[in-house]
């Protein structure tokens, strides 16, 4: 888990097909830099591109980062 204002690329997203599909259509592919805007009870506002999403903690958490 990244902490609030940093900004981190992803390495990797585990999950089954569907799950990974889902997360790339809204922008969370490998190599994208991605900034935590807050983190709130573990769930997660992110910026993707020019976009802020919420995640909660299960699908933060299949998002590996580096």
């Amino acid at each position: 888990m990244a902490k609030a204002g940093v900004t981190v690329t992803i390495k990797k997203i585990t999950g089954k097909d569907e799950v990974r599909l889902h997360l790339a259509e809204i922008g969370f592919v490998v190599d994208s830099e991605v900034t935590v805007v807050n983190e709130i009870a573990g769930n997660l506002i992110v910026q993707v591109k020019e976009s802020r999403l919420a995640l909660d903690r299960t699908m933060a958490n299949r998002i590996m980062i580096g």
